[in-house]
């Protein structure tokens, strides 16, 4: 078996998380905080994106972190860029800790329109993707927003993001498609209705040899889900929590089987 194969196999079957590393936002500050990294210990953006490199580094190299718990890591760009163990940060997890390296490729979102906030333009991407191959890493994430159920919203998002995922998919690696319904939505099972439809409707236009992963919030009607789980075009359903408490996601992911 050689390292693609093994690492679709560890993705599409294995039990475990998927670890979030891929936190690039104007959050970072609070979130060094809150590690004990005061802003006066850097100076300027590049200094604070190396000190939560280092922060990064300490969540990977400890023991607790390999591919008995953690199936697969989601990397920003500069993680990926970056070293761990001496070795680029991709063949570190792969080849020390048995941890599928995937990268988030998006630039943030639009305004919010028609109930739901498209992602940026994602300019260079075709070159980004050739090197997170050479980096070894499987595949991306992109995250959109859907806060109304909106038929026309939801219907833009998903195929923007089918549309991002087939540009993914032309350069071998597989794309996670997280179109993220707000937990705060007030019509959250309403929106889950419109977006099952429509990612059923993508996933039908797939080639046969194409599969993606989705990253979706844990749905208001346990199982929801379950008709994209089985899905022929689906490796695997992701539960993202959204900002719900640790003990409510994981109570609600309880529910629903087959997400992990």
């Amino acid at each position: 078996m050689n390292d693609q194969t093994a690492k679709m196999a560890q993705v599409s079957s294995k039990p475990g998380f998927f670890a979030a590393l891929d936190q690039s936002g104007g959050s970072t500050p609070s979130t060094l905080e809150h590690y004990g990294i005061p802003p006066s210990a850097y100076s300027g953006e590049a200094e604070m994106f190396q000190r939560m490199h280092e922060m990064r580094v300490r969540v990977m190299t400890a023991p607790s972190f390999s591919g008995d718990k953690i199936i697969a890591a989601i990397l920003f760009e500069g993680t990926m860029n970056g070293l761990a163990g001496g070795k680029p940060v991709a063949a570190y997890l792969w080849e020390d800790r048995r941890v599928v390296p995937f990268l988030k490729v998006d630039k943030g979102l639009e305004a919010e329109k028609d109930g739901v906030r498209l992602m940026k333009p994602i300019p260079g991407l075709d070159g980004l993707l050739e090197r997170a191959r050479g980096f070894g890493i499987v595949g991306t994430k992109m995250r959109s927003v859907i806060h109304l159920p909106s038929k026309t919203g939801i219907a833009a998002i998903v195929a923007q993001q089918f549309a991002v995922g087939g540009q993914i998919m032309s350069h071998g690696l597989v794309p996670i498609l997280e179109p993220e319904v707000l937990i705060t939505s007030p019509q959250k099972a309403a929106a889950e209705t419109l977006l099952r439809e429509e990612l059923l409707k993508g996933l039908d236009t797939l080639p046969k040899d194409k599969r993606v992963l989705l990253k979706l919030t844990i749905p208001e009607i346990p199982d929801y889900y379950l008709p994209l789980i089985k899905h022929q075009r689906v490796a695997r359903v992701l539960a993202l929590s959204g900002g719900y408490t640790q003990d409510i996601a994981c109570q609600r992911l309880a529910h629903n089987h087959e997400m992990i």
